[in-house]
């Protein structure tokens, strides 16, 4: 490990070097990338470094043990080496999972897909909880939202909404939303007071960048519509609502959020580029297979990853067989504490494959 942590270190230095040399500096592609690579190890570097200077600090302690000292003295460089032996196992546990590869895309926005899927109304009213509770955790962590397009019901439920979320770290965090989410609640419309149980689907996709994946103007056909509210009402006379086609994949996507076309087209290229980003990421995955998954992952979109029961105000992650008593907190936007777990989940996890 200690080896690894050195050359990380080594490269720190180098790249410290390069980003000083005017050849570089004027040459942003290279700058950018310099930059970005040194941004992504600095933290690493750090607390190495703290850690070899606590490290040279316990020498020190121990060896004033060998000293003639009175007692007084000799305890405290003990109490002190105590504190510094503290000091060194929790900086060689974070050292650990810095190790552990990092995902490309956890810096990345978010482009967010929420469906109502089985169980009519009731699916779609639950897509707009999940919507609030998502917009509050954004909000929470002072990350920007900016709806897409939605698809409203008759009962104020969404069938369909998809939005960006931008904010530095946002993908590293609700990339474990990916999956079927299922609530347990009894109805307003039921007399009866039986409990329905319907799902939603939730699709997270990162945003991408045009270096990152190429899409030619010639394999996109472009429609334009005009816009309509709940129950096809039209809100718009003009043409601004756009509909993309990706042509070699059959993706479409549209967007009538904007008044603006060119804003539109904008936004539905936005989503375009990360669907298609998605689909050759999940099939370049499924050829790999050599490589291990890890024990949370980020949910198949099919995968049942959680359920949320109302009468006993309860949410179950059944990946990690998390269980929380406090369900009306967590749809307010408190789902910080359901993400950390997986967090520390994951990392725990990709650590055990990376000591194997």
């Amino acid at each position: 490990m200690f080896d690894r942590l050195q050359a990380v270190e080594d490269r720190y230095d180098k790249l410290n070097e390069l980003l000083s040399d005017p050849a570089i500096v004027n040459d942003s592609t290279k700058l950018r990338d310099y930059s970005k690579e040194q941004s992504d190890i600095q933290e690493t570097v750090e607390v190495y470094r703290q850690y070899k200077e606590a490290k040279a600090q316990y020498a020190d302690a121990k060896a004033m043990l060998d000293d003639k000292l009175d007692a007084d003295m000799r305890e405290m460089v003990k109490e002190e080496m105590s504190e510094l032996e503290e000091t060194l196992v929790d900086l060689e546990a974070r050292m650990k999972i810095l190790l552990v590869p990092k995902d490309p895309n956890d810096d990345k926005n978010v482009i967010m897909e929420i469906r109502g899927a089985a169980g009519g109304d009731e699916a779609a009213l639950f897509a707009s909880d999940l919507y609030r509770m998502y917009s509050r955790y954004a909000e929470a962590n002072n990350w920007k939202i900016d709806v897409i397009e939605a698809s409203t019901t008759g009962v104020g439920g969404y069938k369909e909404i998809i939005f960006m979320i931008n904010g530095r770290g946002a993908y590293s965090k609700l990339k474990y939303e990916n999956g079927a989410h299922r609530v347990q609640r009894v109805p307003e419309t039921e007399s009866g007071g039986r409990i329905h149980t319907s799902t939603a689907t939730v699709a997270v996709l990162p945003e991408t960048e045009e270096v990152e994946i190429d899409i030619h103007d010639k394999d996109i056909r472009v429609d334009t519509f005009t816009s309509s509210g709940p129950g096809g009402q039209s809100v718009n006379t003009t043409m601004s609502a756009v509909r993309l086609t990706h042509m070699p994949t059959g993706i479409v996507v549209s967007c009538q959020d904007e008044k603006s076309q060119i804003k539109n087209k904008e936004k539905a290229m936005k989503v375009l580029r990360a669907r298609i980003y998605d689909k050759f990421q999940k099939e370049a995955q499924a050829e790999y297979d050599a490589v291990r998954k890890s024990a949370v992952g980020t949910g198949d979109r099919s995968e049942r990853i959680r359920t949320y029961n109302f009468p006993q105000n309860r949410l179950t992650d059944h990946r990690i067989g998390l269980t929380i008593q406090k369900l009306d907190q967590i749809l307010e936007g408190k789902v910080g504490e359901v993400i950390d777990a997986l967090i520390v989940e994951d990392q725990s996890s990709r650590l055990e494959n990376l000591e194997d």
